[in-house]
């Protein structure tokens, strides 16, 4: 029986490397890093990297550190230190998970491109292609190029997520960068603290636990929580202290009890204690509502053993002796989370009633847990045994390379991970018994684009659990999902509003883009161009104009641009009013006439035409089921361009207070040559016939039925009956209404705009 001298006995919390420097003088001191936030020792790092490189390898990477050292020469950090120290930090992290020469040689030369203008070119030549690839890929773009820091943030989290996804060093290398940042943000200002930790606990956070590195997702979890709500922090890390003190008693009961016993079945066993990381306790009382003292289940332990099998005979065992409680079980061996985590978690009712959750593994699971995929270089001896998680890595490295090419830009693909990044997952099985992760929340038709692209596109009914539901339901664990496709299906601009995935995310856009891509533009030309006129402008934009324009929007073409409006990407008024501030550096521009009052007023302009035919780019709302010859107006909707409303619509009134720049005005053009649904209700006397009479008569009005409804009153005297009926305009709708007033057994009719 082996039990560490780091055991529950002296239980340490999982917030390592939360230094006190980091926190106000008042703060609790907690455990220190295993690498000081300082000035780290090059000697101490050479002599660990001896360890495992070869003296070849150690030369170049003396030689990485002395060229960043002399680049660096002369800068200082926030702290008052000397820059150099940050690489040397970043390259001490990097050893820990023993990385290869050229991952540490990129850890010290990470930011010469970036803050000393050194041209990949020259680390090209002086370090080799692959050394150069990985510091561009951990170097932020110039700034200069976009309009906003929003957008050049985003711009540079697509360059590094696409450069991990060519090679996941860059992200091993840049996580090591933040953790050490996170460690020393104490001499920040307290803004750009909380703007650093918001932005940590988003994107990186998510990143390290996706990639199943365990200790730095804890890690920058707590540093993150400690600058975002550091209040909060102080007064939970010393009521955790307090408890811990509390606690002693119990943690040795069930330490002796669960030792003794798993000792008596003769499997070579460790026992490891843990506590919650503070930020996860936070979050559990922030959920469920709870106090401290009701947060039982602070700390834990880890059980690992020798085998896969013993992993399910110490689970019969630690069962045997104390209880379970229902519902608290779940194997993730069998069925490993989507960063490869393998374990047997267990919750049990302990001494004094008090709930203590186990975690049982191997020791290869127990590596995985701890380091991710990190593991390939901490335990090469062991590559064969981690083929199944370099294959999730791998999966979903590839998956960030199908979004890119789907994706119209930076923001959106940025978009598009974040939700990919979400931690919870659920489990679900093809008919084929094949078991598919999706992110908790997940819906039917997230599993159709998970399988492929292609079926989600042709997806026209699905089957879960073999009875069929509606698209946008959403899975739990262990649903049966079978997909219907027909070659005819295109995907449908309302899909949009509850697929859950990334990759489904994207899909539907790129093909919502490139299928109606002609009708996007023209749509898009002609609402820039009423804009424009609104100030006062050429309505047709002069070749040097568009240009400046295009250079200064990150659009490719005139035609993306007007397509980007058309979809509701862009909003016309924002652009127009941008193509006035350049033309306003070179020439006046005549301004609208002003009232009496001194106000401007707007230009009479034409509204836009609807003519219902123009596809996808126009769409009438499903609420009130506009019709030729009904008063309407549209909104702009981002990607499914624009939404025609009546003007009397609820609905539409609610949405247009809430984004009143969104709305146009909008009028039915002339010889439309088509039919439109409308929704109509009759409350008829519930007698023998009547569905009948009112379907022939609809019939002979020269009218379409595509939907019926029914429902009864509890007396079932009166009936009232739902239909959908296509007709040409309001004129043909009253005409449909008359006739059917004079149904004997009709009492009541009505238009139904929702």
């Amino acid at each position: 029986m082996n039990t560490p001298a780091d055991s529950t006995l002296s239980l340490v919390p999982d917030n390592r490397g939360v230094s006190d420097r980091s926190a106000s003088p008042s703060s609790v001191a907690v455990q220190q890093p295993a690498i000081a936030p300082g000035v780290a020792s090059v000697t101490h790092l050479t002599d660990r990297l001896a360890e495992y490189l070869t003296p070849a390898e150690l030369k170049k990477v003396k030689e990485a550190y002395r060229f960043s050292d002399e680049a660096h020469l002369g800068q200082m950090r926030m702290s008052g230190e000397p820059y150099i120290s940050h690489p040397i930090a970043v390259a001490e992290i990097c050893a820990e998970w023993k990385l290869d020469a050229q991952a540490i040689m990129a850890a010290f030369l990470h930011d010469v491109m970036e803050d000393q203008g050194v041209r990949k070119e020259e680390l090209i030549e002086r370090f080799g292609a692959p050394v150069a690839n990985l510091v561009d890929g951990l170097s932020k773009l110039e700034k200069l190029e976009f309009q906003s820091q929003v957008e050049a943030q985003a711009e540079n989290f697509r360059k590094m997520l696409l450069a991990m996804a060519r090679d996941v060093r860059v992200i091993l290398v840049k996580l090591a960068d933040r953790l050490h940042n996170m460690r020393t943000l104490g001499s920040m200002a307290p803004a750009k603290k909380r703007r650093i930790a918001r932005e940590t606990m988003e994107v990186y956070v998510p990143i390290a636990h996706r990639l199943g590195l365990n200790n730095i997702y804890r890690e920058l979890q707590d540093l993150s929580f400690s600058h975002l709500y550091p209040m909060r922090y102080r007064v939970l890390a010393k009521a955790v202290r307090a408890a811990r003190g509390n606690r002693r008693e119990v943690v040795s009961k069930i330490l002796e009890s669960v030792s003794s016993t798993l000792e008596a079945t003769g499997i070579p066993v460790q026992v490891y204690g843990r506590e919650k990381t503070l930020y996860g306790i936070y979050t559990k009382m922030a959920s469920k509502h709870l106090s401290f003292s009701q947060v039982l289940d602070v700390y834990g332990f880890r059980i690992v053993v020798d085998s896969f099998a013993n992993c399910y005979v110490a689970l019969g065992t630690l069962h045997a002796l104390f209880k379970p409680m229902p519902g608290k079980f779940k194997d993730y061996i069998a069925i490993p989370k989507l960063n490869g985590y393998q374990s047997l978690h267990t919750t049990l009712i302990g001494p004094y009633g008090t709930p203590v959750e186990f975690q049982i593994r191997t020791q290869d699971m127990h590596r995985v847990a701890e380091s991710g995929v990190a593991a390939h270089w901490l335990y090469k001896d062991d590559e064969g045994n981690l083929s199944d998680l370099q294959q999730r890595t791998h999966a979903w490295l590839q998956s960030l390379l199908d979004i890119q090419k789907q994706t119209g830009d930076s923001a959106e693909f940025l978009e598009h991970v974040k939700v990919d990044l979400f931690p919870d997952s659920v489990y679900v099985f093809t008919p084929k018994s094949k078991i598919i992760a999706l992110p908790r929340g997940a819906t039917a038709l997230d599993f159709a684009y998970t399988i492929h692209t292609d079926i989600g596109d042709r997806t026209i009914a699905v089957k879960i659990n073999l009875e069929q539901v509606p698209l946008r339901t959403e899975l739990r664990n262990g649903d049966i999902v079978e997909i219907i496709t027909a070659p005819t299906s295109r995907p449908n601009p309302n899909w949009l509003s509850f697929v859950r995935t990334g990759k489904a995310r994207s899909a539907i856009r790129h093909h919502l883009r490139t299928i109606n891509l002609a009708e996007s533009i023209e749509l898009g030309r002609k609402l820039l161009s009423q804009a424009l006129v609104t100030l006062n402008l050429d309505p047709e934009l002069q070749p040097t104009l568009a240009e400046r324009l295009l250079n200064e929007s990150s659009a490719k073409s005139l035609d993306d641009l007007y397509a980007d409006i058309g979809v509701g990407k862009r909003m016309a008024a924002l652009v127009a009013r941008h193509i006035l501030t350049l033309v306003e550096h070179d020439t006046p521009v005549a301004h609208p006439a002003i009232d009496k009052n001194g106000e401007l007023l707007p230009k009479k302009i034409d509204p836009v035409v609807i003519y219902g035919s123009e596809g996808m780019s126009v769409q009438l709302a499903s609420c009130c089921t506009p019709i030729p010859g009904d008063r309407i107006v549209a909104q702009m909707k981002r990607d499914q361009g624009l939404v025609v409303h009546t003007q009397d619509c609820d609905a539409g009134h609610r949405q247009r207070l809430r984004e009143p720049e969104r709305w146009i005005e909008v009028v039915w053009g002339e010889d439309i040559d088509r039919r439109f649904d409308c929704r109509i209700t009759l409350l008829t006397r519930n007698e023998k016939g009547i569905l009948a009479r009112v379907a022939a008569e609809i019939g002979e009005s020269d009218a379409n039925i595509t939907h019926v409804g029914m429902d009864e009153d509890k007396d079932h005297m009166i009936t009232q009956l739902h239909f959908t009926v296509q007709v040409e305009d309001r004129v043909h709708l009253a005409r449909l209404m008359r006739n059917l007033r004079s149904i004997d057994g009709v009492a009541r009719l009505l238009r139904d705009k929702g």
